[in-house]
């Protein structure tokens, strides 16, 4: 087995999120061998959510901690809560965010095709964010 380790902390890579309201993202770096990222620590304040999105080969998220809430399209808001694990199939459009009450914390996994792991869309319109529209 090879373990490659420095023993220093990584450094944040750039990325660029569509949100509505505030979020940070902690994306962490790929791995040496393969390329592929191992995935995104995000934290969204209550009523912060992404734009519209797909993956094109998927996204797994999984919720640590707070409450959020999800929606794909053409289908109802969805609660998030914590050790929710949630399969977004590729190119499946959808957004994810805190709830209006809460922040959430998730860990995503979206593995990239040609350096590309996001399409991002339409914002989320208020209406449609709180389940109005």
């Amino acid at each position: 087995m090879n373990a490659a380790n420095s023993g220093r902390p990584h450094r944040k890579t750039p990325f660029v999120i569509r949100t509505t309201g505030r979020a940070s993202v902690d994306r962490r770096p790929p791995d040496p061998f393969s390329g592929r990222s191992p995935g995104s620590h995000a934290k969204f304040e209550a009523g912060a959510r992404t734009a519209w999105h797909t993956n094109p080969l998927g996204q797994t998220i999984v919720v640590k901690a707070g409450l959020g809430r999800m929606q794909r399209w053409g289908q109802h808001i969805r609660d998030l809560r914590p050790g929710d694990v949630i399969q977004i199939a590729p190119d499946e459009k959808h957004w994810h965010g805190g709830s209006p009450e809460s922040d959430v914390s998730i860990f995503t996994i979206q593995p990239a095709v040609d350096g590309v792991s996001v399409v991002w869309l339409e914002d989320v319109s208020d209406d449609s964010y709180f389940g109005r529209g």
